[in-house]
């Protein structure tokens, strides 16, 4: 892969930026995406108070035109012809790459119709950050924010359950402890890592068996990340008893005691000492 070291000119192309902005930590932004933010005729943002903070602290000055999931499709037209008329726009959310469980489809979707550049400016994206640290599969699965309803849940969890790589979700404190029990229905298997204020001050990470989530006791405000891991691998090999262990038992019966034969098939496997005491019983007065 060629790494490009200085820019390919001094002006940017025409067209609409989705720019990545820092998740918590302010400092977490790109230069491409400052430069981008400095250099647009406009900023479209979630809240604007929200972006100011980071706008602010960077002295970019360009003028905001607030775009949220409320007004995104009233505003469409209005910004489609200040990106036909030769402007710089940039797509901000309040927090990490927009469009990502953030307001923006509808206007990419647009631009894409109509056209008009689209230039892509990476950075951070709370699934990929919290996925990173996990040590689960990098095989993932992004859902974005948690379903809604019960008959969503159930629905979509029973879809998600058979997927064998990482999960990732997106909720609020307060639904993930109504939802704990839901959560150990469908993914008992499981571990999860629970992301709390990623990249602030008091960030904090928690891991856990899904299994044991009503038995742990966490505080957690505002907006939380969860990562489930993979299935657990089950080992199939040796888990019963297998037709040459049945043949060695027959063998062995009238030489050796029971407790002899289940040390001995038992030895280096995960067979259940019950199920070959039990079988070995079941030779035993068949006689």
């Amino acid at each position: 892969m060629n790494l490009q070291n200085d820019s390919q000119n001094d002006n940017l192309k025409y067209g609409l930026y989705i720019v990545s902005t820092p998740i918590g930590n302010l400092e977490d932004i790109t230069l491409r995406a400052l430069e981008a933010l400095r250099k647009s005729d406009y900023i479209l943002c979630e809240d604007t108070r929200v972006s100011k903070k980071l706008l602010s602290k960077y002295k970019i000055k360009s003028k905001l035109i607030s775009n949220h999931k409320f007004n995104e499709k009233k505003n469409l037209q209005k910004i489609i012809d200040i990106l036909k008329s030769n402007k710089i726009v940039s797509l901000i959310s309040d927090a990490g790459t927009p469009t990502i469980s953030d307001p923006g489809n509808v206007l990419i979707k647009e631009c894409i119709n109509k056209k008009i550049n689209l230039i892509p400016i990476p950075g951070a994206s709370a699934p990929v950050v919290a996925l990173s640290m996990s040590g689960f599969s990098s095989k993932y699965y992004f859902y974005g924010f948690f379903p809604e309803n019960n008959s969503e849940i159930n629905e979509n969890f029973e879809i998600l359950s058979k997927i064998n790589g990482s999960i990732i979700f997106f909720i609020s404190a307060k639904k993930f402890n109504r939802s704990i029990n839901v959560i150990k229905k469908y993914f008992s298997d499981r571990k999860i890592l629970i992301c709390k204020e990623i990249t602030k001050y008091f960030e904090e990470y928690f891991r856990f068996n899904v299994s044991e989530l009503d038995q742990k006791n966490i505080s957690l405000k505002g907006e939380v990340t969860l990562v489930l891991s993979e299935k657990k691998l089950v080992n199939k090999t040796s888990n019963n008893l297998s037709e040459s262990d049945k043949t060695k038992i027959r063998k062995l019966i009238k030489k050796l005691s029971i407790k002899e034969i289940v040390d001995l098939i038992k030895d280096g496997k995960n067979i259940p000492k019950k199920e070959i005491y039990n079988y070995c019983l079941k030779i035993k007065n068949e006689k």
